[in-house]
């Protein structure tokens, strides 16, 4: 008699931190607008060496929330 035992599967870890095509997706615009959100400060954006840019997603939750209240 074989015996199939399933273990749970945990789900994924979230991510902390999103490309800028995942974050532009996120929050519906497109990835010219993350960049131009993020080139005049009023998107923070983390550095990761000379090129690698990423956002986190407490970061794009408070953006959107500050937009919220101001409307």
């Amino acid at each position: 008699m074989n015996v199939n035992i399933t273990r749970p599967v945990s789900p994924p870890a979230p991510k902390l931190l999103l490309t800028p095509r995942e974050a532009a997706q996120a929050i519906g615009v497109s990835t010219r607008t993350l960049w131009s959100w993020t080139d005049s400060g009023q998107l923070p954006a983390v550095r990761l060496g000379a090129r690698s840019v990423r956002y986190a997603m407490s970061d794009l939750e408070n953006f959107i929330a500050a937009r919220r209240q101001s409307a």
